[in-house]
């Protein structure tokens, strides 16, 4: 199951595909990371979801990760008087946390928390954005608003602060039980919604306490104000583009997404581009050309991953939308100018021992025309700081961790290989060679440059290279 792209593949899975039969194809199409929405799943539909996964990567003997995706803090008004009122511009608004049905004069908002933030001047934002309205005052357990933009207001529309940060916890009660059961089923990634501030990561990092991997949705104005902090903080980070595209102009959407993955690639972390890649493949079995284009922009951008929501969870192409991101990534990939543009943002090497070997292994790499680079990872940090190299030669991750195997399994470039530890120094170059040869990156000839640690088997030591020859039997010539 090699894959012939260096970008990962997430899909949503939903009614449309949450089955074997479907699961099994989708990853024969080309997913390399499942996510599961725990806004639409209950805890025995992720139970059942999380086995037939795992019961296809034993199938193939390919890691398959998984991301449970929390479903953060919804922000709804109350009802409304007949189920839906309007909203004319110009008209003056208060909401209150009383329980009886909105009017054109006032509307129910259950959430002490937003009366507690906001403040003169800022914006409050209604049903995805398509109104508008301005805090003009706030009283005690009142806020006083003006409409900008007007138009129907139905029961429960979400509400959204751009301007705001509300003094709330990115966890809910149903976030807490969620992560708790999606992280004793041994998810491998755990994503946080609505990331304000880096707190709200470290409140996730101390419950999961290392049995998931965190990815924080970078969909909240707030979070941008502490981008560097939350990075840092989180194992990666998702640009969530359709909430983000709510609260601020979707001018500046393309702009952010650009500035979140290279930041994301400069810390080595992986960065995934999700929300609308293929949305038109919904209903229709061919994507837009703007749709391939924004497909192509993030794989040229160096993203570890893009990703599939509503076309693999309700749509009817589920798996024509996964081969239309897979021929498309396959298409950049190849092109002439990709290498030139992935590395016009030079990612410096940190002063670390891991950053060296894996600069270095990519420089001689280059200079000889390696084969592939193999590296020896317990944890997977060193993989994926060779990957946050973007090498042209393939990457080839040996462990004896299934857990990191399947976390590797978003991360740009990685093919990952489970496999015991070698046993003494010639031992862990001809096994490099052999799973180089049996994968399909080398064939007897080739060179190959091994990354390890030694003494072998010691995590976060990685502090050797060596270069290898393949000979006949796919071992390395001694």
């Amino acid at each position: 199951m090699r894959r012939n792209r260096r970008v990962k593949i997430l899909a949503t899975l939903g009614p449309a595909s949450a089955n074997e039969d479907m699961i099994d194809k989708l990853f024969r199409a080309g997913v390399d990371v499942f996510r599961i929405n725990m806004s639409h799943s209950t805890h025995d539909g992720l139970k059942e979801t999380h086995a037939i996964i795992r019961d296809v990567e034993r199938k193939h003997n390919r890691p398959i990760g998984i991301l449970c995706d929390l479903q953060g803090p919804k922000l709804r008004i109350g009802e409304m008087s007949g189920g839906r009122v309007f909203l004319h511009e110009g008209t003056t608004i208060s909401f209150d946390m009383d329980k009886a049905a909105g009017t054109e004069k006032r509307i129910p908002l259950p959430h002490k928390a937003i009366f507690d933030g906001v403040a003169t001047g800022d914006a409050l934002l209604l049903d995805d954005g398509k109104l508008r309205l301005k805090c003009t005052g706030t009283e005690d357990g009142r806020i006083d608003t003006v409409v900008e933009v007007g138009g129907a207001l139905a029961s429960r529309k979400g509400v959204s602060l751009p301007d705001t940060i509300v003094p709330l916890g990115a966890l809910t009660e149903k976030d807490r039980a969620d992560l708790e059961c999606a992280a004793e089923l041994g998810v491998d990634w755990m994503g946080l919604s609505f990331v304000q501030r880096a707190d709200d990561v470290a409140e996730a990092r101390k419950l999961l306490r290392g049995r998931a991997a965190t990815m924080s949705k970078i969909e909240k104005p707030s979070a941008l104000l502490q981008l560097e902090e939350i990075i840092e903080l989180s194992d990666s980070i998702m640009v969530a583009r359709g909430d983000l595209g709510v609260e601020l102009p979707v001018e500046r959407v393309p702009g952010l997404q650009k500035k979140m993955t290279r930041a994301a690639r400069n810390a080595g972390k992986p960065v995934v581009i999700a929300t609308q890649m293929l949305e038109s493949m919904i209903s229709s079995p061919v994507p837009t050309r703007a749709e391939v284009s924004d497909v192509a922009t993030a794989v040229f951008e160096g993203a570890d991953a893009i990703m599939l929501s509503a076309e693999s969870a309700v749509g009817q192409y589920p798996i024509e939308a996964v081969e239309m991101m897979d021929k498309v990534a396959c298409e950049v990939e190849s092109d002439p100018a990709y290498d030139k543009i992935i590395h016009s943002h030079e990612t410096a090497p940190e002063a670390t021992g891991a950053d060296a070997i894996a600069a270095a292994a990519h420089s001689v790499s280059d200079t000889l025309k390696l084969a592939a680079i193999i590296c020896y990872t317990s944890t997977g940090s060193t993989g994926m700081r060779v990957a946050r190299e973007r090498p042209q030669q393939p990457i080839i991750t040996l462990t004896p961790n299934r857990e990191t195997s399947r976390r590797l399994a978003a991360v740009w470039g990685l093919h990952c290989v489970l496999t015991e530890d070698a046993r003494d120094l010639d031992n862990m170059v001809d096994k490099a060679c052999k799973i180089a040869f049996e994968e399909g990156f080398a064939k007897p000839g080739d060179r190959v440059i091994v990354t390890a640690g030694v003494p072998l088997g010691t995590p976060g030591a990685t502090n050797m290279i060596r270069v290898a020859f393949l000979a006949e039997d796919g071992k390395a010539l001694h």
